[in-house]
């Protein structure tokens, strides 16, 4: 019987782990030093960091720096600042995606030599007239109208010599019947822990992603590619997030599937919204930690204005599963 979303309960045992991740739970909190944590930011590192508490587990912070037209300096630092400030500690060295491209590289390779990927030279203007009537992405984003899918091998080759930038793009017809092979008749699903430690199998289903952007033309990865790749480097057991990236995870375990990595626990919390009903972000300046620290708010302010009880016991949420082996 379906559940929510789509969902089918599971049945699962969490004693032992079927993948070859750490023997602890591992949490992570992954920011992008592009703005300021804002009140969003400390409802995810709070969740995160409290479920590897009770856990015994691992909480990991790790600095998603791979735009560097964007990232800054000083906002990694107040990342911290504002992270000890919550109350928060986590395991040292501290990952940053900007020393890791080489391993981003070396995925994406291996994508292009399962003939998964192929390059893209359109420019925004070129792909919005072509996907005028395209229907949406998850993200309200026309999708990609595969104008470069299947370009004769000399025109690619020509851009190419002239220098012009491109990005590389996931063939998704391939991939998905790439999974199919994989998965001999299963189906693709991720497994979502709700705010109890309850578990769903939810079906994932990435083709509404169109032809996404795994490679971008300024950045040499991009987030779902980075995202997945550090997170099975890093032994990630757990993955909570905010539930605007709930639908990002189906592409994010075709990726893992298809790169033999192991798939994590999501939880995709509930979002922090403004008095309109829309979502907390930094490009709109919303008001950020730093900010409420220097009107005089403390960390039990802020875990009130998430809507969080006061901070618990080490060992308040035994329910929450360790990690995941089907029966």
């Amino acid at each position: 019987m379906l559940g929510p979303n789509g969902a089918t309960p599971s049945r699962l045992s969490w004693s032992t782990s079927a993948t070859p991740m750490h023997s602890r739970p591992v949490f992570r909190f992954a920011p992008s030093p592009n703005g300021a944590l804002h009140l969003g930011h400390a409802l995810c590192a709070l969740i995160g960091f409290e479920r590897a508490r009770a856990l015994d587990g691992r909480f990991l912070v790790r600095i998603e720096d791979i735009d560097a037209g964007r990232a800054r300096v000083k906002f990694i630092a107040d990342i911290f600042t504002d992270l000890r400030w919550l109350g928060l500690t986590w395991a040292e060295p501290v990952l940053r995606q900007s020393q890791r491209l080489a391993a981003y590289a070396a995925a994406a390779e291996r994508l292009k030599a399962m003939g998964l990927l192929y390059p893209c030279f359109a420019s925004r203007a070129e792909i919005a007239s072509a996907a005028r009537e395209a229907p949406c992405d998850p993200d309200g984003a026309p999708l990609y109208p595969g104008l470069w899918r299947q370009a004769p091998a000399a025109d690619i080759a020509e851009r190419k010599a002239k220098g012009a930038g491109f990005a590389l793009r996931l063939d998704m017809a391939r991939a998905m019947a790439a999974a199919r092979l994989r998965l001999a008749g299963a189906a693709l699903t991720f497994t979502e822990l709700d705010e109890r430690g309850s578990a769903r199998t939810i079906p994932a289903h990435p083709e509404r992603w169109g032809d996404a952007i795994i490679v971008r033309k300024d950045v040499p990865t991009s987030y779902h590619l980075a995202v997945v790749v550090d997170d099975a480097f890093q032994g990630v057991t757990h993955v909570t997030r905010g539930a605007d990236l709930l639908a990002a995870t189906d592409l994010h375990r075709l990726l893992q599937l298809l790169l033999d990595l192991p798939a994590p626990l999501y939880h995709h919390h509930r979002l922090i919204m403004d008095a309109e009903g829309r979502k907390l972000a930094k490009s709109a300046g919303d008001t950020s930690l730093s900010q409420l620290r220097r009107q005089g708010l403390t960390p039990a302010d802020v875990r009130r204005l998430v809507g969080l009880a006061p901070q618990p016991a080490i060992g308040a949420m035994k329910g929450v599963p360790r990690r995941q082996t089907l029966e």
